[in-house]
């Protein structure tokens, strides 16, 4: 079953960069470091995330940076700006928290900090949150996203054992986007090339077409807020899934920045369950 969320939401870690590393055209991997991390609270979750904090240029903030301070005697404009980002590994030994970045050049926030971001730069978070990891005693599992999705879905993958029934569909710009996993013999994934096609077609066909494996699944489905919904309408009233035996949101939305879409998105999601589960009955 998905488990109840982990959430630490309020608490304020701080942190630098470690080092950089491009992965593909359009994803760059930044490792973070610190003492803070110390007391970080990952593990229990393969989609752990943290919400990164970005100074609105101009605003001066309290030394030492203090969130609770910040929205309680500044005005919201002059709030810090965040991003979610799920953790794609962490290293408690180490110390070192690895997240990976979708860019595109100067275009938003977070990807282009990532692009210029170098070592010893300090950056603030909030977090972790979770709720999702593989339930091992599922009979298979499904997992299919988008870019957004991939390092929550390779987290995933990294800790089922070999000789589970996984598929697993990661939606890519093309080629020169897919990334090298090291699974368990037997863990394979479909790389779906987008190309020119809208974010979620090749997804929405794929998962369609699948031939179920015989038993219970565990699902993770995440990615652009569209092709979530028309793949939760699938998995739910056409499949037959358990809303429990289902880990599914929209990370994103097309035209919204993480801003406007986190204001309405539980809205949204409340609104979609309301349509989806009324038309189960």
């Amino acid at each position: 079953m998905t488990e109840r969320p982990v959430r630490n939401k309020n608490r304020v870690t701080r942190a630098h960069v470690v080092r950089t590393e491009r992965l593909t055209p359009h994803m760059t991997r930044v490792v973070l470091g610190g003492e803070d991390l110390a007391e970080f609270g990952s593990g229990a979750h393969t989609d752990h995330y943290v919400k990164l904090l970005f100074p609105v240029p101009g605003a001066v903030h309290p030394e030492p940076f203090d969130i609770e301070a910040i929205r309680r005697d500044l005005p919201r404009d002059q709030w810090p700006r965040t991003r979610t980002y799920t953790v794609r590994s962490f290293d408690r030994e180490a110390r070192e928290l690895t997240l990976d970045f979708v860019v595109h050049g100067d275009q938003g926030l977070a990807g282009p900090w990532a692009l210029r971001a170098r070592p010893g730069e300090e950056i603030h978070f909030l977090g972790p949150g979770g709720a999702y990891s593989p339930d091992l005693t599922a009979d298979w599992h499904l997992l299919a996203g988008d870019e957004s999705a991939l390092p929550a879905i390779a987290a995933s993958l990294e800790r089922i054992p070999a000789g589970a029934t996984v598929r697993a569909f990661v939606e890519i710009a093309g080629e020169q986007e897919r990334q090298k996993l090291e699974l368990a013999p037997g863990i394979e994934v479909v790389w779906l090339h987008r190309e020119n096609r809208p974010v979620g077609e090749a997804l929405i066909e794929a998962v369609r077409a699948l031939e179920f494996p015989p038993g219970e699944v565990h699902a993770f489905v995440h990615g652009e807020a569209g092709f979530v919904k028309e793949l939760r309408r699938h998995l739910r009233l056409e499949r037959g899934i358990p809303r429990e035996r289902l880990s599914i949101s929209g990370y994103w939305r097309r035209g919204h920045d993480e801003d406007g879409w986190q204001a309405s998105k539980r809205e949204w999601n409340q609104r979609v369950e309301t349509e989806q589960e009324g038309s189960a009955a």
